[in-house]
């Protein structure tokens, strides 16, 4: 066994360990914890607020510590309150039928039916074929970081990642057989080129999710959160105003960090140009079910868009665009453009069309829209039982009363980014997003700036294998030494929070939405 195997052995083992005691401390503290915090009085709480603190505590707990599957633990938060008396049970669980819920799982259906259809290997093997790109090992690093950004802020995160690892893993292989017909033999575990271009591919994976809402849970969630706990609508347009520039900012810092940590030590890759071009060739002529998957993609695009056109042509108030967001609201324009997939044939006499239900209910995460609910619910009823400004006043009491914007952003920031690295992000945005946007109203701040840096904040989970999806993925391959995962996620997480997430959202945000 070479020595980044035995060291990919040693990390597995250590974090199964860690996750043993983790997840059996959580199992028996939680609750202990919960109970504790109950039979504790409280000045300034109802007795459904504090039954609420104290469920809260629990699922916050196991979220973290993950003794059951998380979306068990989401379930099982508005069950407990509607045992202990908190909410009745259609206002418990009455967030699972959000239309927010709804917006992700259109979603999942169409990168679902781009996927089975091949529409996402498409664009990235386009993308890597242009004339820009060639043989350059510098430019191959960019496209690659291109082609996994621009797919996951349509499509799942670790869907993209897991089509880009066997793209890279081509192109690294071109590497080793150019090396070895010029008489050098490299080992692609100890090869610096093949470090940064596997940590390129899952960084852009996190990164393009921040583009639109739909690109990853946390933007959704604080939508949600914003929507149900202040009355504040976040159109698609808008969201995707700042997303764009933050994907940007955050791909060039990312570029740059590793591109000079892991440089190529030649000037082409010889085989690069021929490799893509035998992999478009493989994907033949495009084909009913592909143009089919395109036409509804671009249908719910197009409606998701065109109110930010309508108010910047007509202006916010007008009567057509409030008539266009009352028939169109995005969970409508997402469930539209999945709906036509069901309906568009690719073989009408055989009765075959674009998508089926057995391939879609695939590619749903139900999981992550329990996950959701759960979250929406439990900030609905934090917000319904006055919890959430016991919280928010709290909070503002020990940041010293009055604090400014920018320490309220930069600390709540910083809390997403620590937590993610540690749990999912979708449950560490589920557990920080409500205790946020309470702070901000008891502060009399305008919530919007704080939830947009928490859902930037939350994507940028970059330091550890078990942070995202993406990066255990290309960590699998061997060709990433743990040091230096951590050592890169370091840089880029913390220069993004510093000189893209905080200013970004103080200034920019504020300024698009006022």
């Amino acid at each position: 066994m070479d020595k980044m195997s035995q060291e990919a052995l040693a990390v597995k083992r250590a974090e199964q360990a860690f996750d043993r005691k983790r997840r059996t401390i959580g199992l028996f503290g939680a609750p202990i914890l919960a109970l504790l915090v109950f039979f504790t009085p409280i000045a300034g709480l109802t007795l459904e607020a504090h039954k609420l603190l104290a469920i809260m505590v629990l699922v916050a707990l196991w979220w973290i510590t993950e003794p059951v599957p998380i979306p068990v633990t989401s379930l099982i938060g508005p069950t407990l309150a509607v045992i202990t008396g908190v909410v009745p049970a259609g206002t418990a669980f009455a967030a699972f039928a959000n239309p927010m819920i709804f917006l992700f799982m259109g979603g999942f259906i169409l990168a679902k039916a781009m996927m089975t259809h091949g529409i996402d290997k498409r664009f990235a093997y386009w993308l890597l074929s242009r004339s820009w790109v060639g043989s350059n090992p510098r430019r191959i690093f960019l496209a690659v970081g291109l082609a996994a950004a621009l797919c996951s802020g349509w499509v799942s995160n670790t869907a993209t990642a897991a089509m880009m690892f066997p793209i890279c893993l081509g192109l690294l292989t071109s590497i080793k057989e150019m090396f070895a017909a010029n008489g050098r033999e490299i080992d692609l575990h100890e090869y610096k080129y093949a470090t940064g271009l596997m940590l390129m591919t899952a960084y852009s994976c996190s990164i393009g999710g921040v583009l639109t809402p739909i690109g990853t849970p946390p933007n959704l969630i604080m939508l949600g959160f914003l929507d149900q706990m202040c009355n504040i609508h976040v159109s698609f347009f808008q969201w995707m105003t700042w997303g764009f520039i933050a994907m940007v900012l955050y791909f060039i810092i990312a570029y740059i960090v590793l591109i000079r940590m892991f440089p190529a030590d030649v000037e082409r890759i010889d085989g690069a140009e021929e490799f893509v071009r035998s992999k478009i060739a493989e994907l033949g002529e495009w084909t009913r079910a592909q143009k089919n998957t395109v036409f509804c993609f671009g249908v719910a695009v197009l409606l998701w868009v065109l109110p930010g056109f309508l108010s910047i042509a007509l202006g916010g108030t007008s009567p057509v665009l409030k008539m266009y967001n009352r028939l169109f609201p995005e969970a409508v324009a997402a469930m539209a453009g999945a709906l036509l997939l069901f309906l568009l044939p690719i073989n009408f006499k055989r009765r075959q069309f674009t998508l089926t239900w057995s391939e879609a209910k695939e590619g749903i995460e139900w999981g992550t829209l329990i996950l959701f609910g759960g979250g929406l619910a439990m900030g609905g009823m934090m917000y319904k039982t006055g919890l959430s400004q016991w919280v928010g006043d709290a909070i503002i009491t020990m940041m010293g009363g009055e604090p400014s914007a920018i320490a309220m952003v930069a600390i709540f920031s910083v809390m997403a980014l620590l937590l993610s690295e540690l749990t999912s992000h979708t449950a560490a945005t589920n557990m920080i997003g409500p205790l946020a946007i309470t702070a901000a109203m008891s502060a009399g701040m305008d919530p919007i700036p704080v939830s947009v840096a928490i859902a930037l904040s939350a994507s940028l989970g970059f330091m550890l294998p078990v942070s995202t999806p993406p990066n255990a993925i290309v960590y699998a391959s061997g060709y990433i030494p743990i040091t230096k995962m951590i050592r890169t996620g370091v840089y880029i997480d913390f220069i993004g929070i510093a000189c893209v997430t905080i200013p970004l959202a103080i200034y920019f945000v504020s300024w698009i939405i006022h």
